[in-house]
């Protein structure tokens, strides 16, 4: 019994740690570091860096943490209901983000993969009007999709993550297999979409 019981914990330790290490707003940081890095190899890829994870990163997770502290939520708001206003407070982020990068010259795919982010939230917003869509799956799928994008087959080592997050978030009953496959399949599909639109293959 003590085995099965120190099996169980190790299992949701380790989902928990997939959980956390694959929040969107932390999955976010080294690819966007990875792709101005390889674009602005020369020096400038460390500013343009800064600034995007600023918006896609770092005022996001402040004002979710504000709001969870002000509200007694748990770090994950597990009820739908909870994610609504967050989300408004990273989807004004996102959309200065967009405005800052693309008025600062940033690159291309940089600037579009914000906006990625950005219409990707609105429409998971919506979706959570009614439905707790996950964003966890959506969150990963969709920076997968630029990776697929930016280096081609090797790409989809960072796709390695997706089944990982679906495993770790079934585990942890935040969601249902339908929540976790439709949140992958719209981070691919929509990313993709918007991608070629704004930039094409």
């Amino acid at each position: 019994m003590k085995l099965f019981n120190h099996d169980t914990s190790s299992k949701e330790n380790f989902a928990n740690l997939i959980s956390s290490f694959t929040n969107p707003p932390f999955l976010a940081i080294p690819v966007f570091i990875i792709i101005n890095y390889i674009l602005l190899y020369d020096g400038n890829w460390l500013w343009f860096s800064g600034v995007s994870i600023f918006f896609v990163s770092i005022l996001p997770i402040i004002t979710s943490f504000v709001w969870i502290k002000k509200k007694n939520l748990e770090a994950d708001m597990p009820r739908r209901e909870d994610r609504i206003y967050p989300l408004l407070l990273v989807i004004l982020s996102y959309v200065m983000g967009v405005l800052v990068l693309y008025t600062l010259g940033a690159p291309q795919l940089t600037t579009v993969l914000m906006i990625c982010y950005l219409n990707n939230t609105l429409i998971l917003l919506f979706i959570s009007l009614y439905w707790k869509i996950s964003i966890h799956a959506m969150g990963t799928a969709g920076p997968a999709t630029a990776l697929i994008y930016f280096f081609g087959w090797p790409g989809l080592i960072f796709s390695l993550l997706v089944p990982m997050v679906i495993w770790s978030r079934l585990h942890l009953k935040r969601h249902t297999s339908a929540q976790l496959i439709m949140g992958t399949i719209l981070g691919y599909l929509l990313t993709a979409l918007q991608i070629y639109l704004l930039i094409g293959f």
